[in-house]
């Protein structure tokens, strides 16, 4: 029960960040908080955060930014099912190769939001819509240090 609280607990602060307030310039590369840390959850403990958590935190997120309901959700959980393919590869390589390989899944999730967006009309000018997949990836070794720490921490198995 205590596992999944300190699970939960840090999904919301992932989605809290994501929405939290940043200048119109920061805006651009706002990381991917909710993916990242539920990339680490699936890549940590595939047992217990699965694609479920993805769709339900995804469809939190879509509530959240009053957009396409379902939206997110998607996003999310391909992002849970390309960690679950890989999860086994990735925990063996060190941080700076596993951010390497959070690039491109979080690439891929940013090219099926836009995809989605432009469905829908709403499609960004330029490639700066891919800024958020990179400073995600810069961020991971971070990201997965502290979200480590509270792992061992908390004792959540």
């Amino acid at each position: 029960m205590r596992s999944s609280l300190i699970i939960s607990l840090t999904l919301v602060i992932a989605l809290l960040l994501s929405v939290m307030p940043m200048s119109n310039v920061l805006e651009l590369g706002r990381p991917m908080w909710l993916a990242m840390v539920l990339a680490y959850w699936v890549m940590a403990l595939p047992h217990r955060v699965g694609l479920l958590t993805a769709w339900i935190t995804g469809l939190a997120t879509d509530v959240l930014y009053g957009q396409l309901f379902g939206q997110h959700a998607l996003v999310m959980t391909l992002v849970a099912w390309m960690m679950l393919l890989l999860h086994q590869r990735i925990r063996r390589f060190p941080l700076w190769q596993q951010s390497l390989v959070m690039l491109p899944v979080l690439g891929i999730a940013q090219m099926l939001l836009l995809w989605l967006n432009s469905l829908t009309g709403n499609r960004p000018p330029t490639l700066l819509f891919l800024l958020p997949a990179v400073v995600s990836a810069l961020l991971w070794p971070w990201v997965y240090s502290v979200l480590r720490g509270v792992r061992k921490r908390f004792h959540v198995l």
